[in-house]
């Protein structure tokens, strides 16, 4: 793999346009490249497109990363050295076609992420292979409006899990270019789900208070007699 040449110490980067992700794409977010691109560029590129994804919703003209706090802020240690861990990371970005460098100290990255090629899904192995043709099926099945809703229930109740309140929620889909009434029933939607889960899970750890009480008195019970 070739590796960048960077010496700065802080990368601009700028959305990358492509015609690739112009009628849809995927965000770096969604449940599609978590469970898909991720197998094929590794967790730490994976984080880096998400954290990239987040600067470009808050300044979506491009912003200074700067190297060495976001190499750290990923585990990746500091980004000296021209074979870190974290140039390799940046470095696969461009290997992958998410990213293509703009300068000597600017990148320009994707917001979304276009589907798996055949030649990329080649390397997935053969179970990913196989959820993937079911995935794409499936979405073959669903009109765009259908689509757009699915996807944008799915990140509503992945930010809710990671602790956003739904007033934000809200506020993050529609900064996503969803339409403020799908972006205001997703969060309804994720909402109910998230509280079901949690009561689901409330639920479970009081039977397995309760069993764990139970088997800790009958000894005694039994002692006693």
């Amino acid at each position: 793999m070739s590796l960048l040449a960077i010496d700065s110490d802080t990368l601009d980067i700028r959305p990358w346009e492509d015609e690739r992700t112009v009628q849809g794409g995927f965000d770096p977010r969604s449940a599609y490249v978590e469970r898909f691109w991720l197998a094929l560029i590794g967790p730490s590129t994976t984080w880096l497109l998400r954290r990239i994804a987040a600067g470009l919703d808050a300044s979506p003209g491009g912003f200074p990363m700067p190297l060495a706090e976001t190499a750290r802020s990923l585990g990746l240690g500091d980004r000296a050295g021209k074979h870190s861990a974290f140039v390799r990371t940046l470095s696969r970005m461009v290997v992958f076609d998410v990213a293509r460098p703009a300068g000597p100290a600017c990148l320009e990255v994707l917001r979304r992420l276009p589907p798996l090629s055949r030649r990329q899904l080649g390397h997935l192995s053969a179970e990913l292979q196989r959820d993937h043709e079911a995935w794409m099926t499936s979405q073959g099945q669903l009109t765009p409006g259908e689509s757009s809703r699915r996807r944008s229930r799915q990140l509503a109740l992945s930010l809710l899990e990671l602790g956003e309140d739904p007033e934000e929620v809200e506020r993050q889909l529609m900064r996503w270019r969803y339409h403020p009434a799908i972006a205001n029933e997703s969060v309804a939607w994720a909402f109910q789900r998230h509280r079901q889960a949690l009561e689901a899970a409330s639920g479970f750890a009081q039977a397995r208070t309760g069993s764990l009480t139970e088997a800790a008195v009958e000894p005694t019970a039994a002692g006693s007699r």
